[in-house]
């Protein structure tokens, strides 16, 4: 299998792990030699349950017993579609009240921009230096890494960059700025954490010219980072929301969330101003319903919080620079990217699955199922510390 992987299927990296994959269950991957590997990076925050749980398990097996896809998103009535929109909206703030589910992340930034060029008739779109929202043409527009984009441009036209967190460049956004986008925690950078009041600050700036704030909560949501948008850890609400990744319990899905109001301007002038075939798939969005209530029930969102406390406290080493991030949404930064790179790859030799962050080099991805046990979460931390000795070595 992994002759016919390299030759037959499109690389997206140069060495990639290439983990021959069996089966995976809970906090586990196994692969076909029946080597275990715990998992630490939940297939990049998006296992939010971990793997092959029960309650999401059952409720794709339900749902296609009574039936998958039946036509464009927005037409008919389908029960899971609108019980996902009711779960979002009820665990928004009240003016985030409308729902667009999608099939990706991506798709769902795609979707905001429009919604906003919609909304104030104006083009000029303000994003962050060193940021991610996606690999689509319009998603990559507003990403801040030149590095990333600059073998596929012309990108769309319309994008200044500010730095994230610097309060100075606020004044940026005028009246002719359509929206702002920013990542609540900036991921790809290194699980940078807006100081100071940032987002709010730029929120007010919005408010004063007319432009919408957007925040990308494709991995700080849906309980990561101890609230469930982690925007509710920062004193500010946005006035649309991208959501994704962890939405799904390892289905792919997004959404884009807004006020009525805002929404039903994407119905008129043009007719269809945004449209999906597969948006919403009922049995994707069983999954997602059974997803977010699971996490709500059982507590996990401020648990991720207190897990926090306990990973911290078992990653103490010299090698450790610091552990950025909030939640189960953590960054190990070491002292450079070459000992991350050894120690990403002596974890898994060793049965531990980390990754990488996008932009930092140095950065090593602590992003497990909100599932992961007290135990799990130790034995992690010893395989990491030992897997850092063994490398310094």
């Amino acid at each position: 299998m992994k002759n016919d992987f390299f030759k037959y299927q499109a690389q997206t990296s140069p060495h990639p792990l290439a983990i021959e994959i069996a089966k995976a269950k809970g906090s586990y991957i196994y692969d076909t030699s029946g080597k275990e590997y715990l998992d630490f990076v939940a297939g990049v925050s998006a296992n939010s349950l971990g793997h092959n749980h029960p309650k999401v398990t059952e409720a794709i097996k339900k749902q296609l017993d009574s039936y998958s896809h039946v036509m464009v998103y927005g037409e008919f009535i389908q029960q899971p579609q609108v019980e996902l929109c009711k779960l979002l909206v009820e665990n928004s703030p009240e003016n985030l009240n409308s729902v667009y589910i999608t099939n990706s992340g991506t798709e769902a930034t795609e979707g905001a921009l429009k919604l906003a060029k919609r909304v104030t008739n104006r083009s000029e779109i303000i994003a962050a230096k060193n940021s991610y929202h996606g690999n689509t043409m319009g998603a990559m527009s507003v990403s801040g890494v030149e590095k990333q984009n600059s073998a596929f441009r012309p990108l769309i036209p319309g994008t200044k960059f500010i730095a994230f967190n610097n309060e100075t460049e606020i004044n940026i956004i005028t009246t002719k700025t359509a929206a702002v986008i920013l990542e609540t925690i900036q991921g790809g950078a290194g699980f940078i954490e807006p100081q100071n009041d940032f987002l709010s600050k730029v929120k007010e700036r919005c408010k004063e010219v007319g432009a919408l704030l957007i925040l990308d909560e494709i991995q700080t949501g849906i309980g990561r980072t101890g609230t469930f948008w982690g925007f509710e850890n920062y004193n500010v609400i946005p006035d649309i929301i991208i959501t994704g990744k962890g939405l799904g319990g390892g289905m792919p899905i997004g959404a884009f969330i807004s006020s009525f109001e805002n929404m039903s301007l994407l119905k008129n002038n043009p007719k269809l101003g945004h449209i999906s075939t597969f948006a919403g798939h009922p049995v994707i969005a069983a999954a997602g319903v059974a997803t977010v209530k699971e996490i709500i029930k059982n507590n996990f969102i401020k648990e991720s919080l207190r897990k926090e406390k306990l990973i911290k406290k078992h990653l103490n080493h010299p090698s450790i620079k610091e552990i950025r991030g909030k939640g189960l949404m953590l960054a190990v930064i070491l002292e450079s990217p070459e000992l991350a790179a050894k120690v990403v790859h002596k974890c898994l030799e060793n049965g531990l699955i980390l990754f990488f962050l996008l932009f930092e080099g140095s950065a090593m991805r602590i992003t497990p199922p909100l599932t992961i046990s007290d135990e799990e979460i130790i034995k992690g931390c010893k395989i990491l510390l030992g897997s850092i000795e063994e490398v310094n070595k």
